[in-house]
């Protein structure tokens, strides 16, 4: 089987040739950048299997891998990647790229998904499709509580104490302490200021 490894980093690149060039029925070539894949895929190919590194040079994205699709003449192609997020996975894999692997993958468990691959199948690891991405806390979400957060997504929209109070289901008088409550910790001098901050900040 002749696989296809291509990557800008040098020491990744060389590694994982190494540890599949330990498979005897594996034929390993290397590429620097989109641009030498494209010409060993026009020259050598198609491969069994390619594997692209999503953050090289030339491959803008996906649509790196919708060109290599064609090249390699609809033989399987997989990304690499050690910093994408799951969205990008699950983007290329509904893309048709043949698998999602992250760098990080065991040798083992990437020669296991190599050969699943060239056999046809589409590959991604269960844990990291499946794992919670910690979601960023924004700094002025930290200074408030949920409920203040509530109120002020309710004066970045343009509503009254009274539709806040409705939206919310608490008494005016109530909106009103929070409002205070939020100029203060939002150093603004009114309810309008505040939720300039909070539209200027990207909050909502």
């Amino acid at each position: 089987m002749r696989i296809l490894i291509a990557d800008d980093h040098e020491l990744v690149r060389d590694t994982i040739c190494a540890f599949l060039s330990n498979e005897p029925d594996l034929k390993i070539s290397a590429a620097a950048d989109f641009d030498d894949a494209a010409r060993k895929m026009a020259d050598e190919g198609p491969f069994d299997l390619v594997l692209l590194d999503y953050e090289m040079p030339g491959m803008n994205g996906l649509g790196g891998l919708e060109k290599a699709k064609e090249l390699n003449f609809g033989s399987p192609v997989a990304i690499l990647s050690g910093t994408a997020s799951r969205a990008v996975a699950e983007e290329a894999l509904a893309s048709g790229a043949a698998g999602f692997l992250p760098k990080s993958l065991p040798a083992k468990s990437l020669i296991h998904a190599v050969r699943f691959m060239v056999a046809g199948e589409q590959y991604a690891p269960v844990q990291f499709m499946t794992e919670k991405e910690e979601r960023s806390v924004h700094p002025l979400e930290e200074k408030l509580t949920q409920r203040e957060l509530e109120v002020l997504s309710g004066l970045a929209a343009g509503q009254s104490n009274k539709e806040i109070a409705r939206s919310l289901d608490l008494q005016e008088v109530t909106i009103k302490l929070h409002v205070k409550t939020l100029c203060r910790k939002l150093d603004a001098r009114n309810r309008t200021m505040a939720a300039m901050i909070a539209k200027d900040a990207g909050l909502f």
